[in-house]
């Protein structure tokens, strides 16, 4: 019975509920759907001020540290396996079009296809990330130049603080931010309702093709994270000369806890001891690139994310600009960098990208349904993609001791105090 007090598992069974129920009944499903409106609404209602207080937070309490060449090539690397992922979560998803089973019925809001179709050339869309009336833009929810002035509020406000010592705005919009994820965590109480509602009216719309859409859309994700995964074996193999075939047997206690836990922050201490213990990078490596990699290193969020997008554009049959299409890989790029912390959890995040960019939130219900699975895969591709990482970096300054990864030597890794990384874990799991 404690099992059914899980989130996850009673919006699954919500979810299960709801397509049945709007199978059997089916037009008549259609009068749930204001319910799952309002909970999609509640959500809406707090992205502009979640985002601005959490941008702002970010970047006002960046300090400088963690710079230098380890610096350079951890970031290096997480950016570039972070680009990789967004253009193969765009592939996949183009080739197997993962939401062009669903057909509504029903129209998508007004002007809302139009808005998402409209091909604007590259300087008017530099020009339009630059808002001349920043409460205009809070307004409409547009998203974009939301995320630019806060940007700009966040640095200069650093600057303030380092003039004068002063972090009291700061810490008032740090208590914004708290406030603001409590109310997310209220309206998250009604999410089993919610996804029932949503899923039965979707259901009742659609027919079956509901069941398959989700099917399709697991599949991409499924195989965009077994390429990425095969990707990274072969480019740390051929980077640092060590066997693939030595691996799998490095890596499966960690695998094991992440896609039983689905958080990155339970499994962190794993991968931590793991990585010095049996692949052999050195202590210090591991340190600095696993706890960036923490909240930095979700290239399975980045590649979930992307596809997302893709998904959303389809199911309303909208088709997105290249420009539109590269401001959702930048998106999802930036929420996993760590530059935009949307926490609150799937809903919030979906929520946000189909606002920036325009895309119907019809189909939000049915990914929220499915998302313990592709939290699943996440996680799996977040954790072993830390350790990669580790691998690359600790190469480049001789750090990994290949006596310890090929067996004949072990090492002992220092204890981990897990209070140091409360912060960093809290921020990870928001991308599992």
């Amino acid at each position: 019975m404690k099992l059914l007090t899980h989130p996850a598992i009673q919006i699954g069974i919500a979810a299960i509920g709801g397509i049945v129920f709007g199978l059997i009944v089916g037009d008549w499903a259609a009068n749930l759907k204001f319910i799952g409106d309002l909970f999609i609404r509640l959500i809406q209602m707090s992205i502009v001020p979640l985002v601005m207080a959490s941008v702002i937070v970010a970047t006002g309490s960046m300090t400088g540290t963690g710079t230098g060449r380890i610096a350079f090539r951890t970031f290096k690397w997480m950016i570039g396996f972070s680009a990789v992922a967004a253009v193969l979560a765009w592939l996949l998803s183009s080739l197997i079009q993962p939401g062009a089973g669903m057909v509504y019925d029903l129209p998508l809001e007004s002007g809302l296809e139009e808005s998402a179709q409209e091909a604007l050339g590259w300087q008017d869309t530099l020009r339009n990330f630059v808002s001349t009336n920043i409460f205009d833009a809070m307004a409409t929810a547009t998203m974009v130049p939301i995320i630019v002035f806060s940007l700009l509020f966040g640095i200069a406000l650093r600057i303030q603080i380092n003039k004068t010592g002063d972090d009291r705005v700061l810490s008032f919009i740090d208590q914004i931010q708290q406030i603001v994820l409590t109310m997310i965590r209220l309206v998250m109480y009604i999410a089993p309702v919610g996804v029932f509602c949503l899923l039965a009216s979707l259901a009742g719309d659609v027919g079956i093709s509901v069941v398959t859409t989700a099917l399709k859309y697991l599949g991409t994700t499924l195989i965009g994270v077994l390429i990425l995964f095969a990707l990274f074996v072969l480019v740390v193999s051929v980077r640092t000369g060590l066997s693939p075939l030595k691996l799998p047997s490095k890596l499966v206690e960690q695998t094991v806890i992440a896609i039983t836990t689905t958080s990155s922050a339970v499994t962190f201490p794993t991968v931590l001891k793991n990585t010095v213990e049996k692949v052999g990078v050195s202590q210090k490596i591991a340190n600095f690139t696993l706890s960036i990699g923490l909240t930095m290193g979700s290239y399975g969020a980045v590649l979930n994310y992307t596809i997302v997008v893709m998904f959303l554009a389809q199911t309303g049959g909208i088709d997105l600009s290249i420009g539109q299409i590269a401001l959702g890989m930048g998106l999802a790029i930036l929420l996993n960098m760590g530059t935009i912390t949307v926490p609150g959890g799937f809903p919030v995040v979906a929520t946000f990208l189909a606002a920036s960019l325009s895309l119907p939130v019809e189909a939000i219900g049915l990914l929220i349904a499915v998302d313990w699975f592709t939290g699943i895969m996440r996680t799996f591709l977040n954790v072993n993609g830390d350790t990669f990482v580790a691998m690359l970096v600790a190469n480049a300054d001789d750090e990994i001791d290949r006596d310890v990864y090929n067996g004949p030597k072990s090492v002992t890794a220092e204890e981990l105090n897990l209070d140091d990384y409360g912060d960093l874990m809290a921020r990870a799991d928001q991308a599992d």
